[in-house]
Order: structure tokens, then sequence, then C-alpha cells
């Protein structure tokens, strides 16, 4: 044991483990080593030796205290007096602390619990409610598209293709006062704050539904009869 942890420049206690390891592996992995392959052996012996498992760092936070900390980030601000539309990782630090949830807790710590449950309250998305003037209508005509795209399978198989025509208004057409200047080493990429506003534009494409291509698209100032029938 002592040649054994001066070879390999450990102490002797650390040897006397994995030796005493290695004992009691060989009396479990012998029950079955006659039909054992020599693969699923080796893969037996690398499970056995591997790190056992540690107790780490003791927890700084119960789950109860996490649980009320994640339920501030899902709160619309305004509710806890403060003058904000969403939150940031120091609002809600504080706001744990106000409510006597934590007697303290850093920003990067609120960061790694919100990325931990996916949730991003600093991050917003706009999406409709629709208000159509008679919502049987809509209803009906919501489904006769549904079940179109439902039955775009089974006709692309009689040669039938279903397309999708869709728009995207006001796209910002701007231009850099001067070129990007690319990432060297030690730099990041520089890009020029200025910029020159060349008006807006419209994208309107066609994608097939089944096969998910870009059929036609226009891009122009407008969204005339005229733009759409050039993206069929």
């Amino acid at each position: 044991m002592t040649e054994i942890a001066r070879n390999l420049g450990i102490d002797r206690k650390t040897a006397r483990l994995w030796l005493q390891r290695w004992e009691e592996g060989q009396k479990i992995l012998s029950i079955s080593l006659a039909d054992a392959s020599a693969k699923s052996l080796e893969k037996r012996i690398k499970i056995w030796l591997r790190d056992a498992p540690r107790s780490g760092t003791p927890p700084q936070f119960s789950p109860e205290q996490i649980t009320h900390l994640i339920a501030i980030a899902c709160e619309d601000p305004e509710k806890s007096g403060r003058p904000i539309s969403h939150w940031s990782a120091q609002e809600i630090a504080d706001e744990a602390v106000k409510r006597n949830i934590v007697a303290q807790i850093s920003i990067r710590t609120v960061n790694r619990l919100l990325s931990e449950m996916d949730i991003s309250p600093h991050r917003s998305r706009y999406w409709l409610n629709a208000m159509p003037d008679c919502p049987e209508t809509f209803q009906r005509e919501v489904m006769e598209v549904c079940q179109t795209y439902e039955k775009a399978p089974a006709l692309l198989s009689q040669g039938i293709h279903v397309i999708s025509v869709d728009e995207k208004t006001g796209i910002q057409a701007l231009e850099r006062a001067h070129p990007t200047q690319s990432a060297q080493p030690g730099r990041v990429e520089r890009r020029e704050y200025g910029y020159e506003r060349h008006g807006t534009c419209c994208l309107i494409a066609s994608l097939d539904v089944v096969l998910g291509q870009l059929i036609a698209a226009q891009l122009g100032p407008t969204r005339t009869e005229a733009d759409f029938a050039l993206t069929y």
C-alpha cells in the first residue's frame, strides 16, 4: 500500500480507501463474472469505482423560500407598490428581503434560480385576443382553417398543396452609418450606433403548410393586391 501511494503521489489513506472499494467490488462483481462479457464487465467496474456521491454545500435557502421568491417573479410589480413594469433581479431580491422571506440574497443567486425555473420576468411578448364582431362566424372560420391544415398531408398525396400567405408590415429599413468591425482577439465586435432610415418595408410570404418551404416572397414598400398576387 505504501509503495502504491508513493508511485501515484497520493497518501496512504487514499490508497487504502480505493483498495477497499476494489475488494468490495470484486465480491459483488464475482457473482456474475461467468456470464459477463468483457465489455459488460468493464462497464460494471467503471460504475463501481466512480466517485461516490457527495453531500456538497448545504442549500442556502429552503424550498419554501425559493417558492415564495419565484412567486414574486410571477406577480405584477404594481401589486408590491413598485413603479416598474417588469421585475429585475435586484427588485426581486429587495422585495424578498422586504417581505422577510430571506434575510439577504444576491442578484446572482436570484438570476440562477430564475434560470433554473425557466422564468424571464424582464421579457415580454405580444399576443392577440381576438375581438370579432360576430364570435359565431369567427369560430366557424377558424374551424375551417384548422380543418384545412389538418387535411393538408392527405391533400398533398393527391398533388394538392395547401399554401399559407402571411405578412409582416412596418419593417424598418435601417443602414448603419459606418461598417461593422469584426471581432478580434481581446476585442468584441464593434457596431456603429448611428444609422440612417430608409423608410419601412412589408414582407409578404407564401409557405407550403406540409413541406414548410417558402414558395414565394415579396418585399417592398406596399402591400397592395398586386403585391399579394406576386407571391402566388
